[in-house]
């Protein structure tokens, strides 16, 4: 039966959506130097073909799933910007990265592939290698901020804040790697756990 261009763009979406897992998945379990673009097509199980009609090389696709990555980066920024309790936005961030740790690996490869793109430079464009570290360091001040106005709230530790919140994604950054690492044997650490470190006891 003839399709609808609504049919087609949902194919051509879901095509795109299965190139990209198995990109990401290669990319970070074998590395990106390593990973051919057969590769990439035998796993999301569709022709070398039909991938290029999608992205014209591997680099392309690299840059796209980085970039990816860098805006979810600046949307938690905007939100640790905002006039939201300085608690209340922590939590609700780690409950989603437990959530994502615990049911799935996007965002541990997510996490992954950015820190590849920094130390890898071959096939990241050096704009958007940039914009890497830029995103980075904004994430940092923003979130070292946000644990000042909690400190002056009462709601936080007392302590440097650059120096927790440089602790607080190292421990995010290693339990993604670790999850990977560990495959079924991963446990992922409760809410109360990853943030033992910042909310004062008892609250």
């Amino acid at each position: 039966m003839p399709r609808t261009k609504e049919q087609y763009e949902e194919m051509r979406n879901a095509t795109r959506d299965k190139i990209r897992s198995a990109a990401m998945q290669l990319f970070v379990h074998q590395g990106y130097g390593s990973t051919s673009v057969q590769d990439i097509a035998d796993t999301a199980g569709i022709s070398i073909g039909l991938l290029y009609r999608h992205y014209r090389t591997k680099d392309q696709l690299l840059n796209e799933l980085v970039g990816y990555a860098v805006e979810g980066l600046k949307r938690n920024i905007r939100s640790f910007e905002s006039d939201q309790s300085p608690k209340q936005l922590i939590a609700q961030f780690i409950d989603e990265v437990y959530t994502d740790l615990s049911n799935g690996e996007e965002l541990a490869n997510l996490l992954i592939l950015i820190n590849q793109a920094l130390f890898a430079s071959a096939g990241t464009d050096s704009q958007l290698h940039e914009e890497i570290l830029q995103v980075n360091a904004r994430l940092l001040d923003a979130t070292a901020q946000l644990i000042r106005k909690g400190q002056q709230l009462g709601e936080f530790r007392l302590g440097d804040a650059k120096e927790m919140a440089v602790y607080f994604y190292a421990s995010i950054q290693g339990l993604a790697e670790m999850k990977i690492l560990l495959k079924s044997n991963f446990q992922m650490p409760s809410p109360s756990v990853m943030t033992a470190f910042l909310f004062k006891v008892g609250e």
